[in-house]
């Protein structure tokens, strides 16, 4: 009877026994030994998995034109009756698209991305701050830019093609698709700039 009751003591302590090896290994911890586990690997530990997921590529598309689109129908529609200088207009336009893409669109992204920094690369400017919303104003001029150039494009291959004279008016779907392609693109040639300076350096 003894020899049972020393046994279940010794399991007993045996249980609570600290793995001073394992705490060791996890407090010297670096990046540099840390192991390293693919994204594939990382998601089937992930909670809330559904059989259909939305690509981040789409997701990040979607979000981007439903702000874009919305800044077309507060700004250019909401103020065309107040704002009748055309020039007034896209400045106006330019400095909201900016203070959009930095308070609510790259937040939004940093809100919902799944690892740390996963969303810079569908940023222009991933700097924070104020320097970071000041680059994002002169940026909003960037994408006024773009936008505009799409239109004038598309209204000239009308022209061309068509023969047509009516011109393709300002309004948020298709404002929100130009001002969405224009960020892409840009974003895509920053991408492409700075993998090529990369390359550059390593060789």
């Amino acid at each position: 009877m003894a020899k049972d009751e020393k046994k279940q003591s010794r399991d007993a302590s045996s249980y609570y026994a600290l793995h001073t090896g394992a705490v060791d290994d996890l407090v010297n911890t670096t990046a540099e030994n840390a192991p390293h586990y693919s994204k594939e690997e990382l998601e089937k530990y992930r909670s809330g998995k559904t059989k259909f997921r939305i690509p981040e590529a789409v997701k990040v598309l979607l979000i981007k034109f439903w702000f874009y689109g919305a800044v077309c129908f507060f700004v250019f529609m909401g103020l065309g009756t107040y704002v009748v200088n055309q020039w007034d207009m896209l400045f106006i336009g330019a400095v909201v698209l900016g203070m959009v893409t930095d308070l609510l669109i790259n937040h939004f992204l940093r809100f919902t991305e799944k690892m740390a920094g996963g969303s810079r690369r569908w940023m222009m400017v991933t700097r924070r701050g104020a320097v970071g919303f000041f680059m994002n104003l002169v940026y909003g001029f960037v994408l006024m830019a773009g936008v505009v150039l799409f239109y004038n494009l598309v209204n000239m291959a009308l022209i061309s093609v068509f023969g047509s004279k009516q011109m393709l008016g300002v309004e948020p779907l298709l404002f929100g698709v130009f001002a969405t392609l224009a960020d892409m693109l840009l974003i895509f040639m920053k991408r492409t700039l700075i993998n090529i300076v990369e390359d550059a350096k390593k060789k």
